[in-house]
């Protein structure tokens, strides 16, 4: 089909309608997925890193320095560059490389880091008057993590679940580009390649709208949540 104009954007009988509600659906699963397992992940490094960066024992400051320097490294590869090099490790954990399952590990592992250093930053914004009142009246370290420091910084860790959520969206766009299906794909071979901007175009209006979706969500939660706005 031969690109001809703006035009070009709005021939909606050259789009695969039940094609274009299966890629919406496959990048819904791939970011839903990804993202429970990117939140607990993401607070269990989070944690980690706070709880043992003032700490003065050998264990701890390793502890610190391996989390702390993975999650640099992991963090600061360009997403595209990450799922190729990670192929060999997909095809290992889930048996292909292609499709929505395989864009997995490279997208937990990608955003994972990502959400552990928006953590540590939420927990640090907890006063620490409570935490050693805590302490002080024979408070465990899990009665301050389960009775301090979660539910005081619930509304931002929704926040940046939030952020991080809508930057996984973006991955699967990204994924799509090496087969991994969902919107991206969609978008990049029946768009791109074919040269039908209409696919591109629905493809492209569809991300937004989810986005926006997860936007207004997160924002709701948060502001349902957070006392500082009752």
């Amino acid at each position: 089909m031969a690109n001809q104009g703006i035009q070009s954007y709005f021939q909606f009988n050259n789009v695969n309608w039940d094609a274009m509600r299966q890629a919406t659906w496959e990048t819904v699963w791939m970011t839903a997925l990804s993202m429970i397992i990117v939140s607990v992940l993401g607070i269990i490094l989070g944690l980690l890193l706070f709880e043992s960066r003032n700490k003065s024992g050998f264990g701890w400051k390793l502890v610190n320095w391996i989390v702390s320097l993975l999650v640099n490294i992991f963090r600061s590869i360009p997403f595209i560059i990450l799922i190729v090099l990670l192929l060999p490790f997909t095809k290992d954990i889930v048996g292909t490389i292609i499709g929505p399952k395989a864009a997995i590990p490279s997208l937990v592992i990608s955003a994972a880091p990502f959400y552990a250093r928006m953590v540590e930053a939420d927990f640090r914004e907890v006063d620490s008057g409570v935490i050693e009142a805590v302490k002080s009246m024979g408070g465990t370290n899990w009665d301050v993590i389960f009775k301090v420091l979660l539910p005081e910084s619930t509304p931002a860790l929704i926040a940046g679940a939030t952020v991080t959520a809508i930057s996984l969206i973006s991955y699967t766009a990204m994924a799509g580009a090496i087969g991994s299906g969902g919107l991206g794909y969609l978008a990049y071979l029946d768009g791109f390649q074919s040269n039908n901007n209409t696919v591109t175009l629905v493809a492209t209006v569809i991300i937004l709208i989810i986005v926006l979706i997860v936007q207004t969500v997160g924002d709701l939660l948060v502001k349902r949540i957070d006392k500082r706005t009752l």
